[in-house]
């Protein structure tokens, strides 16, 4: 079993920029990849970006030049962080462990508005 909990969401302006945080608990070792999803209000989840144990990343083409995925395998933590962001990436974002399942995360809300 993998606890994870997501913080970091909150109001942002169009431009502005919010770092994601999720920190991991429970079988850290056997986490293949960690991911950040996301739902936007009334559509469904989609993928965002990537990070495997080695550090390999990989973006969603919305996500591309603007968000970074990062992590800090002593802290057990994930980030994502988010540049000039715009109103369509407000979301839910919903942090994911693999270790040949899934696990979720419950999310943090992002709102990008003036």
């Amino acid at each position: 079993q993998v606890q994870l909990v997501e913080s970091g969401g909150g109001l942002v302006q169009p431009g502005g920029s919010l770092r994601l945080s999720c920190v991991a608990s429970g079988m850290t070792d056997s986490i293949m990849t960690m991911a950040w999803y996301r739902q936007p209000p009334g559509k469904q989840r989609e993928w965002v970006a990537t990070i495997t144990r080695r550090g390999s990343t990989n973006y969603a083409d919305s996500a591309k030049g603007r968000f970074t995925i990062s992590g800090d395998n002593a802290k057990n933590t994930v980030y994502l962080q988010m540049n000039n962001l715009k109103p369509e990436d407000t979301a839910v974002y919903v942090c994911n462990a693999y270790l040949l399942i899934n696990f979720w995360g419950q999310g943090t809300q992002v709102t990008v508005s003036s």
